[in-house]
């Protein structure tokens, strides 16, 4: 920075003056070859000639800068017009002042203002000192800078150069020091979204982004509105542009509002297992255009934002219980006695699993099917984990098989009766008999 500072410095110090010479003298010279053909009225050859001579100076914009000049010229008795070696001189010493108020700035306060900050907290005040101290540093830089040629005192034509300059200059150095600082702050609660593992967190990187996009906007737009340029007409011409260009991309644009909705909703984060519409998968990344999840055979499933924000979506890691509901079904020889006695084993096998929430157990005989007699049964795990769920409903299953072993019972399966009348088992019989 130091480098880029001095070069700056002698840069604009050679350059500017130079320039502003070189627009003076055909400025002159067009002004002689009037008053010379005598093509021009009296009037404006008198007035040309006064504003040559000096006669006739055109007012400059006052600024705090140029008061700031004349009143250190007045400070030392030096006189505002025309430029002696006592202009150069406190030229020289405006920029040795400002370089050694940027090292003092630089060096001491924001050390200091570091040093604070290590001692608070927040961490927001340690990204933020560092982060301003090159805007501060480049604003002291071009302070001294154009101070010094305000001190010059450059012809007239070059005043709107200057000007310009100025502008342009401190509204780059204004709107980087804004710009840091937005990024700091977004770093900070990006930082306190992970240690939170919030959500949003996984959305930060293209927050940053979109931000930081349209303060650009915005900083080139009030730049150039400053320098006279007609903003609101610009924006009129690129609202029809832009109509034509959201036709366009339409699909496009769905997917980033799709993206928004995403944000704000955040129904589901970086590592979560979710179902949408018909996908299932463990979610990757989440873009600007499109969200891509990890199926369970690990091809990779890319799904529109604007998908996203239309489908329903279940999010399979933030159980807070899981729910059980089975049906077990015995044959029909199955008396009423053991019938009693099995849905009771059932209930205190469930019962006593520390693991199931007793509030939430129901076994009950139900329902007479077609093959089987039906024992409904539902329980609650209390704890969401998948691994420890699918062990705990095992361990159940299990005992559960246990208990209907051990009462001489069999589990049914789906199976036909065909009852055929006295002709058709005569025609049986004889079959058999004429096989044998």
């Amino acid at each position: 920075m130091k480098r880029v500072s001095v070069a700056l410095l002698l840069f604009i110090t050679a350059v500017v003056p130079a320039w502003a010479q070189s627009v003076e003298a055909p400025a002159a010279k067009n002004t002689a070859s009037v008053v010379a053909t005598g093509t021009t009225t009296d009037a404006v050859t008198q007035g040309a000639a006064a504003i040559h001579s000096g006669a006739v100076v055109v007012p400059r914009t006052p600024d705090f800068l140029e008061q700031l000049v004349d009143s250190i010229l007045a400070l030392f008795n030096v006189r505002s017009s025309g430029n002696t070696w006592q202009h150069y001189a406190v030229a020289g010493t405006l920029l040795v002042v400002f370089y050694l108020l940027r090292r003092v700035v630089t060096l001491w306060i924001f050390g200091f203002l570091k040093k604070l900050a290590s001692r608070t907290k927040t961490t927001f005040d340690d990204k933020l000192f560092p982060a301003l101290e090159a805007p501060v540093a480049a604003f002291i830089a071009l302070l001294g800078v154009f101070a010094a040629l305000k001190v010059l005192k450059l012809p007239v034509s070059s005043d709107e150069v200057l000007r310009v300059s100025m502008t342009v200059a401190f509204s780059i150095c204004f709107f980087w020091g804004l710009l840091r600082t937005l990024n700091a702050f977004l770093d900070h609660l990006a930082e306190i979204a992970r240690a939170r593992q919030a959500g949003v967190a996984a959305f930060m990187p293209w927050i940053k982004k979109s931000l930081v996009t349209v303060f650009a906007v915005f900083a080139v737009l009030m730049t150039a509105q400053s320098l006279g340029a007609d903003v609101k007409a610009f924006l009129a011409g690129l609202g029809i542009g832009g109509l034509a260009f959201a036709l366009a991309a339409q699909d496009t644009i769905a997917n980033i509002f799709g993206s928004v909705v995403v944000a704000i909703d955040q129904p589901f984060k970086i590592g979560e297992t979710v179902r949408i519409g018909a996908f299932i998968g463990t979610v990757e990344d989440i873009g600007l255009r499109s969200t891509k999840l990890r199926a369970v055979d690990k091809s990779l499933i890319i799904i529109p934002n604007k998908t996203v924000a239309a489908e329903a979506v279940t999010n399979q890691s933030r159980f807070t219980q899981r729910r059980v509901e089975q049906v077990v079904g015995l044959t029909y020889g199955t008396s009423a006695e053991n019938m009693d006695a099995i849905v009771e084993d059932f209930r205190r096998i469930i019962l006593a699993e520390a693991e199931v929430d007793p509030t939430s157990v129901m076994v009950f005989f139900r329902d007479y099917s077609a093959s089987s007699l039906d024992i409904w049964i539902v329980y609650v795990a209390l704890d969401p984990d998948f691994q420890k769920h699918m062990r705990l409903k095992q361990r159940i299953n299990l005992a559960m098989m246990r208990a209907v072993q051990a009462r001489g019972l069999s589990f049914a399966f789906p199976t036909q009766t065909f009852e055929l009348g006295e002709s058709a088992a005569k025609v049986f019989a004889l079959r058999n008999e004429s096989r044998g």
